[in-house]
């Protein structure tokens, strides 16, 4: 099978250790391509140098609400620089986080909206954070209009899936699928449209229920594609073609890397 990560860190410093490594794991897997996305503008640097010198890594710029005390104001308009000259796949990881204690709405929404601005102003897709926060996500969507992309780890309803679709966004679907409590969410990917559907690890985050404790790994992302497979009642095959595909179409990749 032939899959592509739409959400990997492999930049993170988990992986300083044995990247080469894991990149080749997961290659043997079947995991040809990664989408990389930023956290920081500090971060930006050095995942621009991965992505550069490692084939089938492809990189995405943005600032992450859960960082939010690392970032300053002028990192929008660094961001802005970043997106004309690197010419990335993506923008992000942006978004809001309303779980964890701490983290200023307001502060969140300054960067998410301007993040969401580029976007449109550079024809980029995203790549979203939203936890407990998807409703206010989908209505900033609706307010900036005509953009594109992805909203990674979904974990809300069939109708905000619904809405998201509508919008013209894909559900980044990994680990928390391989537990069989998650019963909403198996649900959904069970029926839904697989033109919207992506497969990702969040690696080195959200280990699979096979790998409870462990750092998580691109190559682990054949287990999610079985998963997937299982609960739509198809061939794990089939599953590899449609995300591969769909990843290749919203990300503007080349079809023929491998």
């Amino acid at each position: 099978m032939r899959l592509i990560d739409s959400h990997s860190h492999i930049d993170a410093d988990e992986f300083a250790p044995d990247r080469a490594a894991v990149i080749e794991r997961a290659r043997l897997a079947g995991v040809t391509q990664q989408i990389v996305p930023a956290i920081t503008a500090a971060s930006w640097p050095a995942l621009r140098e991965i992505c550069a010198t490692t084939p089938g890594l492809h990189p995405a710029y943005g600032l992450h609400p859960m960082f939010l005390a690392q970032h300053q104001p002028q990192h929008l308009q660094q961001l802005e620089t970043w997106l004309a000259t690197e010419r990335p796949v993506a923008v992000g990881e942006c978004g809001l986080d309303f779980f964890i204690d701490g983290l200023d709405p307001q502060q969140q929404r300054f960067y998410f909206q301007r993040q969401l601005e580029l976007a449109k102003e550079f024809d980029l897709p995203l790549i979203l954070h939203a936890r407990r926060a998807l409703a206010e996500v989908i209505y900033a969507l609706r307010g900036i209009g005509g953009l594109r992309g992805v909203v990674h780890s979904f974990s809300g309803s069939a109708e905000q899936a619904r809405e998201l679709f509508k919008l013209g966004f894909h559900l980044g679907i990994g680990g928390p699928l391989t537990y069989e409590r998650a019963t909403r969410l198996r649900g959904i990917v069970a029926t839904m449209p697989i033109e919207f559907l992506l497969l990702e690890t969040d690696s080195p985050d959200q280990p699979l229920s096979t790998h409870r404790g462990q750092r998580n790994e691109p190559g682990y992302l054949t287990e999610v594609c079985d998963c997937v497979a299982e609960l739509r009642k198809t061939d794990a095959e089939i599953i590899a073609q449609a995300t591969t595909a769909n990843a290749i179409r919203l990300f503007g990749l080349d079809p023929a890397t491998d």
